[in-house]
């Protein structure tokens, strides 16, 4: 059992080890020394936390990567997401993208609470979440980046922007692409971040349009390669089932690589929203192409992408608060 352990923390030691892609430039007050006078176990602290959940459930790794993305989308990267509802707040964990969906806030709260003993009322969830993503990216293959640090955590939360402002997976793409640029975000960014889909899970419910009435005529998505369509439909019945899970890249669903890419091109996209990548834009073909052909191209691009997303609109010095409990606001 210790020679177990002992090993598990071998990989875990080696996974964290490959070059840093980083930026030089880091917006508003981020940087990622941010902690290492006020909390310098910090980042091995969330590290260790993500990395016992991950060995213990694969999957999590890409759960705690979309919790980023789901509260960068919604007011910036502020842990919004992370609110109970409690008086006048309304969570945003009750929004449709999220409901039955967004999950990992269990280990979020196991690193908050290891953080707060270490030290109390430093560590913004939001900056948790942030490196939690990273960790996750990281374990399970991905690329590593110096995560810039800072951001305070918001006193409200917004279920109506949860609900707007989130790509959903039947969005055209001229849609999707607006909710980025509305972010700050362009074409790159929305090409390499939809990579992150080389890990995961969808729900029936999230591409069973595809399947059965794309378009509203009762009719499947000729884009959807048929054979692998076929095999989808026993599975996700055109009644029930909703909430079955499919393997977003069904090729290495728990590894972080370019296969996603590729099976773009194959027209085996799960999700509208990955499949569109290939059919409706010639400068994200372009790109998709590039990602499948090259996986560093995509892994450095990912890396400079996720330091963006992760720049939305952050709380800084003395907006905002440090919670004690990411599922409340300081009393």
């Amino acid at each position: 059992m210790v020679q177990s352990l002992s090993f598990f923390m071998v990989i875990v030691l080696l996974a964290f080890a490959p070059i840093c892609f980083s930026t030089k430039t880091y917006g508003g007050y981020l940087f990622p020394q941010f902690y290492d006078q006020s909390c310098p176990q910090a980042k091995e602290i969330v590290k260790f936390i993500v990395a016992k959940a991950v060995a213990k459930e694969a999957r999590m790794a890409a759960s705690l990567l979309r919790l980023h993305f789901h509260d960068c989308f919604v007011k910036g990267c502020d842990a919004s997401l992370l609110l109970d509802s409690s008086g006048s707040i309304i969570s945003e964990k009750r929004s449709n993208p999220n409901r039955n969906s967004a999950r990992g806030f269990e280990v979020i709260d196991e690193i908050k609470k290891a953080l707060e003993k270490e030290c109390p009322q430093t560590v913004s969830c939001a900056d948790i979440l942030a490196l939690a993503a990273r960790d996750s990216t990281v374990l399970v293959g991905g690329p590593n980046w110096e995560v810039p640090l800072g951001r305070r955590d918001s006193r409200g939360a917004s279920i109506s922007g949860s609900n707007n402002n989130i790509p959903a997976p039947n969005n055209t793409f001229n849609t999707i692409l607006t909710k980025f640029k509305l972010k700050g975000l362009d074409i790159v960014d929305l090409v390499a971040l939809s990579g992150s889909h080389t890990i995961g899970n969808a729900r029936c419910t999230s591409f069973k349009q595809r399947l059965y009435n794309q378009s509203g005529n009762s009719k499947p998505d000729f884009t959807l390669e048929q054979s692998y369509a076929a095999q989808l439909r026993t599975k996700c019945p055109r009644s029930g089932g909703d909430q079955n899970l499919f393997f977003l890249d069904f090729v290495s669903p728990t590894k972080f690589d370019n296969s996603y890419f590729k099976n773009l091109l194959a027209s085996k996209g799960l999700l509208n929203s990955d499949q569109v990548l290939v059919t409706k834009n010639q400068e994200s073909l372009n790109l998709v192409k590039q990602y499948a052909e090259n996986n560093g191209l995509f892994f450095e691009q990912f890396a400079k992408s996720m330091v963006k997303m992760g720049n939305i609109s952050p709380l800084t010095g003395s907006r905002g608060e440090i919670r004690k409990n990411c599922r409340k606001i300081n009393s």
